[in-house]
């Protein structure tokens, strides 16, 4: 009788913890994501393997297993494992573990592994408070924060650290890790649920890599679900707009409205509508597209559709890039925003795009073609006798920094492939040229 009230006693009190606790991995082996830090051969799965080591701070967002990592690193080493939270705890709690950690090393010979969460949160006296310690080994720190810590943390516990960056999951990974849950965790199991068409896709887009936003809403989702005749919890578009609070726009399983949308979004940049493209962009950021897709293909349609019409939009798409990346979403929406009225409003020129097409199909028809003599190294003397380098001119040693050289192959001496608009800061571009390149037709 006793067994059955504490059998069910723990069945009470694992109910009461949620779904991403439940199937938090307990090994490496079963952690997803982070394949360049834990990957094998990897800097910190060396680490780890080795039992060799040091304090460190975890960099990245919500979600991608910052805390489930520092637990893993304390059980594979045999350490000893304290977690608290930067925002509810303080130095006296910090003292008294690291109290217990010089017990654990001076008298069991055990590790003590302190992880902090969002220890960004820590003013700068109670990140002094963790030097000595962190410095004579007492305690192996694990910080973990959303932040740049190189903004957020003192720099004489940063030079004791190691910093790795973690990045958000991608979207293999988040449905790995939702397939592990419906197939491992036994409340999960019991509520016998059913997906409809496409659901699942919709849930990992719109978890945005953050593992503990996808199982939270699974979670919920199977307690507004209503039970069928035969047993099933069906999980509907419906209940999952439910669940989120938010309306789904469409992003249909075959992908046609994800390329529709970027496709049409793209165009409207290249053809200068700020409007259209803020349109597409926001039905994008709506449907939960990550925003770094979005970024990068804004880079590369700074350098695609713009190039030197304006040089500073490349420079502006990829600060985007790394701002999005820093500081995600719902914040990253503001900078992709700028970038794209930026772009849309700039002079436009696809000749950087036109010349390097036409030079790649030259090297292609023209692989070998030998480069003139005068412009090969020439480090060693028997090169020189062979003639490497003879008769270069140093456009430096003339007046204007330039002189009139031949730089192509013999048989392409001729060729022209960059024609620069006259638009923007390209006309600068081609009036140098023409000045300079008098005897080439532009």
């Amino acid at each position: 009788m006793t067994d059955l009230f504490e059998k069910t006693a723990r069945e009470a009190a694992n109910a009461s913890i949620p779904l991403a606790d439940r199937v938090r991995p307990q090994t490496l082996d079963e952690f997803m994501g982070q394949a360049h830090l834990v990957g094998a051969g990897k800097v910190l799965r060396n680490a780890i393997e080795h039992d060799d080591l040091i304090s460190m701070i975890f960099w990245g967002p919500p979600g991608v297993g910052k805390t489930t990592l520092a637990k893993i690193i304390a059980r594979e080493t045999e350490s000893v494992f304290y977690a608290i939270s930067a925002v509810t705890s303080g130095v006296g709690e910090v003292r008294k573990i690291i109290e217990k950690a010089e017990v654990n090393r001076k008298s069991l010979g055990q590790r003590t592994v302190l992880f902090i969460d969002e220890i960004h949160r820590f003013n700068k006296a109670q990140q002094d408070a963790l030097l000595h310690s962190v410095e004579d080994g007492t305690i192996c720190l694990i910080g973990a924060t959303t932040e740049n810590p190189s903004f957020e943390v003192i720099s004489p516990l940063l030079s004791r650290c190691r910093v790795y960056q973690l990045h958000a999951l991608t979207e293999s990974d988040i449905r790995s890790i939702i397939d592990r849950a419906l197939k491992t965790d036994t409340q999960i199991e019991r509520e016998n649920l059913e997906f409809d068409a496409g659901v699942l896709e919709m849930l990992v887009k719109l978890s945005g890599g953050d593992a503990r936003i996808a199982l939270n809403t699974i979670e919920l989702a199977a307690r507004f679900a209503q039970r069928s005749a035969d047993g099933q919890k069906i999980i509907t578009q419906s209940i999952l707009e439910e669940t989120l609070q938010r309306r789904i726009a469409r992003y249909d399983k075959t992908g046609d409205a994800h390329y529709d949308t970027i496709s049409a979004f793209i165009k409207s940049v290249r053809g200068s509508d700020p409007d259209a493209a803020l349109h597409y962009l926001a039905r994008m950021l709506d449907s939960g597209e990550d925003p770094k897709f979005i970024a990068r293909r804004l880079v590369i349609l700074a350098s695609e559709d713009i190039g030197n019409a304006d040089p500073l939009a490349l420079v502006i798409a990829t600060s985007a890039f790394t701002a999005v990346t820093y500081i995600g979403m719902p914040e990253g929406q503001l900078v992709l925003a700028q970038t794209t009225t930026y772009l849309a409003s700039a002079n436009k020129s696809n000749a950087s795009y036109l010349a390097i097409k036409a030079a790649m199909e030259d090297v292609k028809k023209y692989p070998d073609e030998p480069i003139p003599m005068h412009l090969r190294n020439a480090p060693t003397k028997l090169m020189e006798q062979f003639g490497y380098a003879d008769g270069y001119q140093y456009p430096h040693d003339f007046p204007g920094h330039f002189v009139d050289e031949t730089y192509l192959p013999e048989k392409l001496k001729h060729k022209i492939y960059y024609h620069p608009t006259d638009i923007g800061h390209e006309l600068k571009l081609k009036e140098r040229l023409m000045r300079w390149w008098q005897q080439k037709r532009r």
